[in-house]
């Protein structure tokens, strides 16, 4: 606690010396943050906006599996609650080097209640992939029949582009072996031309890549699909399995991709080794977790390397969340408890000649019972974003999420990130992303009816309608937590 305390005394210390210069703390937060909201806030409580982030350039979508209103497609009917937890996905771009506005309001084109469309979303450059975990047709072709409702749970993706400003619906994706409860689109991830989905309820016991999807003999091992484009046009290229599928590894619980590697995990997985490409067969380390790297050659994928940590130990649930840029991956495992009960833990991995090795553990600098830094984690070139949504600061469960920055061969925590309008169980740092310089954070149970951007963030009339927040940590006049730049 003295560390968080230490913290902001620099930065009032800080504000009130160079004031007259910076205009007082609440401007200096302003020029770090951007706060957003969706168009239709207000319309009904616990939305939860923020839920799901990701941003690609100047573009950024944010989903919100708990939006109600029974609009179909891009930019329906906002004003109505009458299909609760059909979910939603906003699209905000920035328009010039200060601003951002929302570009776009994505439905499904079959919306029900319960769907939750928008639990996950991934963005690359004008493509756009939202998962709906619940969506529950019995359709198992590329935009096949949406409009039953008779394989309850199995899950759909939709894939959205834009073209001159405008997003429209070009794919409805469901796997090849579809099946009730299967939880496709817990997870969504793009690059290019491809796109993967997560099912970490999928049952079959099948090993490996493309190999038998029919069997149901391995209830919640979990699998990954893998899509490709060409022209406008999608078709399934790879149904992935772990190389030692067991049931209740949810394997497909969080998803990555850059180009032509895929990193998976499967938080519940049992192994009992420690770290890169060891023994599989064990199965007594109960939900330590493990994430598997997968990369592409000529079109077929093949498994790469099965990552446990140095450490690795019962409950960890490493692998809950992952990123990959390049050579790179950071893993969060949220549950890890060194020195603090469920505090949480990062590890970055490295991957040389195709061999991959532990690079660093990393854990918060001001670390507690139960904060779950590793929650999220987002990673672009040599800059890291850790999230711990139950990190307390001065209210309970605000959230907070930190910058790494990786140089001469070590990884340091840069900044400790909060949000402007930081309150009690608004969760921020549930979701992060990060794309150049711009980070990306949702707080999905943040409260204020403002709506748009930069509104009124200070009430707490909206009820779990959740925020957005878009910060620059490397702009002029920010003012980092372990030191001034």
């Amino acid at each position: 606690m003295t560390k968080i305390f230490d913290r902001i005394t620099i930065i009032a210390l800080f504000a009130a010396l160079f004031s007259p210069v910076l205009g007082g703390a609440n401007n200096i937060a302003n020029q770090q943050q951007d706060y957003l909201k969706p168009s239709n806030n207000g319309i009904s409580d616990y939305y939860y906006f923020g839920y799901s982030v990701a941003i690609s350039g100047d573009t950024l979508v944010i989903g919100a599996y708990r939006e109600a209103s029974n609009a179909t497609g891009v930019d329906g009917d906002t004003q109505n609650s009458s299909m609760p937890s059909a979910g939603a996905a906003y699209v905000f771009v920035r328009t010039d080097a200060n601003g951002w506005q929302q570009q776009a309001y994505l439905k499904a084109s079959n919306p029900e209640a319960s769907d939750q469309f928008g639990y996950a979303v991934a963005i690359s450059g004008d493509t756009i992939v939202v998962g709906s975990r619940f969506e529950d047709s019995d359709s198992i072709i590329i935009n096949g029949d949406e409009t039953n409702n008779l394989n309850q749970g199995s899950g759909a993706a939709y894939v959205f582009t834009r073209s001159a400003g405008i997003w429209s619906q070009q794919a409805y994706l469901k796997a090849a072996n579809s099946k009730r409860f299967d939880n496709f689109g817990f997870s969504v991830a793009t690059s290019g031309n491809t796109v993967v989905v997560g099912a970490p309820s999928e049952d079959s016991n099948s090993i490996g890549v493309n190999n038998d999807d029919v069997n149901v003999d391995a209830s919640n091992s979990g699998a990954v699909y893998v899509f490709t484009r060409t022209g406008i046009s999608w078709q399934q290229q790879a149904y992935i399995k772990a190389s030692n599928t067991d049931e209740n590894d949810n394997f497909g619980t969080a998803i990555a991709i850059d180009t032509d590697t895929i990193v998976v995990g499967a938080s519940s997985e049992d192994g009992t080794d420690t770290g890169v490409n060891g023994d599989q067969t064990g199965n007594t380390a109960y939900n330590s977790g493990a994430v598997y790297v997968f990369t592409r050659a000529a079109n077929t994928w093949a498994q790469q390397a099965y990552l446990k940590t140095s450490n690795s130990a019962t409950g960890d649930n490493f692998g809950g969340s992952v990123a990959i840029s390049g050579d790179n991956i950071i893993i969060g495992s949220h549950f890890q408890s060194d020195g603090a009960s469920a505090s949480g833990a990062a590890y970055a991995f490295n991957r040389s000649s195709n061999t991959w090795s532990q690079q660093a553990f990393l854990k918060a600098s001001n670390l507690g019972d139960s904060d779950f830094f590793g929650s999220s984690v987002a990673i672009s070139g040599n800059k890291a974003i850790v999230g711990a949504y139950l990190e307390d600061g001065i209210t309970s469960n605000s959230g907070a999420a930190y910058l790494f920055n990786y140089s001469n061969n070590i990884w340091s925590e840069q900044s400790y990130l909060k949000a402007n309008n930081n309150g009690a169980s608004d969760y921020f740092g549930r979701a992060v992303a990060i794309s150049g310089n711009n980070i990306l954070i949702g707080a999905y149970q943040e409260a204020s009816d403002a709506i748009g951007v930069n509104g009124d963030g200070t009430n707490n009339l909206g009820s779990g309608s959740g925020a957005a927040y878009v910060i620059n940590p490397f702009a002029a006049g920010y003012i980092f937590a372990n030191g001034f730049e």
